[in-house]
This record gives C-alpha cells, sequence and structure tokens, in this order.
C-alpha cells in the first residue's frame, strides 16, 4: 500500500485539509470495517458458533500480538486499555505508594501525565515535582538532580507541545541509576515511526492507536517490564486479570495481562489490529520520508520566525506561533483547514504521510 491508496479510503480526508492526526486521526475504511465486521459476527453469529467470550478472547489475544509486534516487545508484557490516559491510571494505581514518595514529570505532559499525579496526591502524602524545560528540551543535570530521590518518573518520548524526541534511553538510565521506576507516555509514535521499546529500557510504555496509526477510539495499550509488573498490586481485578477466572481463590495472570480487567468491547481492538497491519504495509521508512518532506515544506513556508518546533525533522508536529491562537484556528476551520490550539499559545499541525503537498500549501495560504 501508498500513503496515496491510504488516503484514497479515507473519509475523513476528503473535504477537509485534515492537519490534526497528533489530536485524533481519521480511520480509513478498512479499519472500520474490520471493527463493524467482527461486532456483527460476535453479536449474530457467535452466539451459534465458537460463543461470543471465545470470539472476544481471540481479538484481545490477535490485538496483543499485533501490539507486541508494534512495539518490538514479548506479548506477555501487552496489556490492552482504552487510552494513554487508562494505561497511566493502571500503573499509577497498582503502585504501592508510601508517605513522602516523590513522582517527577515534566512541564511537557499531556492531561494523560498530569492529572493522574495530582490525584495521587490528592489522596496520598505524594510530592510530585515538575521538571521545567526548554524549547520542548530537557537539561540533563536538572533532570538528573530533580529524579535524584524520586519513586517514578513520567514523561513523553514525543512531546505533545514541539514535536520534539527526547533522548528516551539516557533518561531512562538516569532515572534508574537513581532508582526510580520510569513510565513513558508514547503515543504520539506510533503510526509515524518505527518502535522498539526493549531498547529504552523503560519500565512502562503507555500509547494508544487513535492518532497516528489512524485507529478507532477505545483501543489502547501499555508495555510493562517483567520486572516491574512484579511490583505492582493492581487495585481492580476481573475474568482477564487472573489465570483461572473460575477458581475458588484468585492469582493474577503472570504477564501484563493482570492489569486488564473485564468485559470490555473488543471491536475497537479488531480496528487497532487492522490499523497496524495497514501502517506496516506502507513501511515506516517511506512514512516517515514523507512526513519529512512535508513538514520541510510547512516549515519552509513558515519561516523561522514564528517557528517553534525544531528546523530539522523529528516528528509530524509542526508547532508555530500566531497572535491569536484560538481565533486563528477557529478562522482556518471555516476554510476548511484543521489544526489545533495549544496550552502554551501557539498553533499545531500534523502531518501524516498521507497528507499532500497541496494540503501544506493549502495550510500556508490560509495563513
Amino acid at each position: 500500500m501508498t500513503p496515496e491508496e491510504l488516503r484514497a479510503e479515507t473519509p475523513g480526508f476528503e473535504e477537509t485539509i485534515y492537519l490534526n492526526t497528533g489530536a485524533s486521526g481519521p480511520s480509513p475504511r478498512r479499519v472500520v470495517e474490520a471493527a463493524t465486521d467482527f461486532l456483527a459476527h460476535q453479536e449474530y453469529d457467535a452466539p451459534r458458533e465458537e460463543g461470543m467470550y471465545a470470539a472476544a478472547d481471540r481479538a484481545y489475544a490477535e490485538a496483543r500480538e499485533a501490539v507486541a509486534g508494534l512495539l518490538g516487545s514479548p506479548e506477555e508484557s501487552i496489556a490492552l486499555t482504552q487510552s494513554t490516559t487508562d494505561g497511566i491510571n493502571r500503573i499509577a494505581s497498582a503502585i504501592d505508594w508510601e508517605p513522602g514518595d516523590v513522582v517527577v514529570r515534566t512541564d511537557l505532559e499531556h492531561s494523560a501525565g498530569i492529572l493522574p499525579w495530582q490525584r495521587l496526591a490528592d489522596l496520598h502524602d505524594l510530592e510530585v515535582r515538575v521538571l521545567e524545560t526548554r524549547s520542548g528540551r530537557i537539561d540533563p543535570d536538572a533532570y538528573a538532580e530533580a529524579v535524584s530521590d524520586a519513586r517514578l518518573v513520567c514523561f513523553s518520548a514525543l512531546t505533545w507541545t514541539h514535536g520534539t524526541r527526547l533522548p528516551v534511553r539516557e533518561l531512562v538510565e538516569i532515572a534508574h541509576d537513581a532508582g526510580a521506576r520510569v513510565l513513558v507516555d508514547a503515543v504520539q509514535m506510533p503510526g509515524q515511526t518505527a518502535m522498539d521499546v526493549t531498547e529504552w529500557g523503560a519500565d512502562a510504555v503507555a500509547a494508544a492507536g487513535h492518532k497516528w496509526l489512524l485507529g478507532p477510539w477505545g483501543a489502547g495499550f501499555l508495555q510493562v517490564s517483567e520486572e516491574f509488573l512484579a511490583e505492582l498490586e493492581p487495585r481492580s481485578v476481573g475474568y482477564r486479570s487472573v489465570a483461572e477466572p473460575d477458581a475458588d481463590t484468585y492469582e493474577f495472570h503472570p504477564g501484563a495481562r493482570r492489569l486488564e480487567i473485564g468485559t470490555t468491547n473488543p471491536a475497537p481492538y479488531v480496528g487497532l489490529r487492522e490499523a497496524i497491519g495497514t501502517m506496516d504495509s506502507i513501511g515506516y521508512d517511506a512514512i516517515e520520508s514523507r512526513i519529512a518532506d512535508l513538514t520541510d515544506r510547512l516549515k519552509q513556508g513558515l519561516g523561522e520566525e514564528r517557528l517553534l518546533s525544531p528546523r530539522e525533522y523529528e516528528s509530524g508536529l509542526v508547532t508555530f506561533a500566531v497572535d491569536e491562537p484560538e481565533a486563528t484556528v477557529e478562522r482556518l476551520e471555516n476554510e476548511g483547514v484543521r489544526v489545533r490550539s495549544l496550552p502554551t499559545g501557539a498553533v499545531r499541525a500534523s502531518v501524516h504521510a498521507v497528507n499532500t503537498a497541496a494540503d501544506i500549501d493549502a495550510l500556508l495560504e490560509a495563513l
């Protein structure tokens, strides 16, 4: 498959200059059809064939396998969630917090990496330490000082505010040397770049498929290391969490599945698996090359004075300054161009491989 072919079967790109996949990406027909076809099978055919729970269990298992391939991680390390926020909360709630524990996050985090720690601070004697950054970058010395006595560190692999790629492996090593665990929000990466989370060495990675993968809402995932998993004590439990659901006493599943709970709609996970396969069929070399070319075109058109993201390619997220961000986004929307404003007082365009040079030129002309 080519990016042009994928665009042609994605209705969300037909009548709109859609440059907001960093928030949510419209799904192609094949993804929606995979999900809806499965739903029809489960509700119409499975009751008289393999059974509805058996059909759902197969969908969950196939989704975990696809996510493991996407992340370059063992299947046993994968848990299915509903979103990145859901995944971060499942980790946060499974840690046995003690008075005085320190959580470090950066000032670049999305609400998914902010609200769970604020809530924990309200419930426990917990310190949430916010590391200040500059232009989407972390100063290694300031970071090392901030995490020196931390229990957990949470940061984004690719910043949603600037589109910068953080040196995940280096940051993980610094935190581990200090005795801290590391939870990485990687939601901006799947679908726009190849991944191998085992190279990062993080204790947990949370993401979802509704952005650059162009998957459906409701299909998130967690990757958790074996060592960290052994320390976690899930507060919630259901038949998908345990090794033998019908036993008199329960024992958590040996893999990351212990962080799953009970009955959830399997259709989004079928769509997620299809979305992962679709991006694989294009190839991440082709995807990244196209995104790099398109973002270069946009950055050249914007000019250095407005550009807040790095001039050199790091991702498809391009943030730039305007006088009135919210009014600008509304005006662009009225002209058929979809971008978004940021809490930092800027505007962000998300450039995917399914976009075209004409999309970029339309944005620049509208600006």
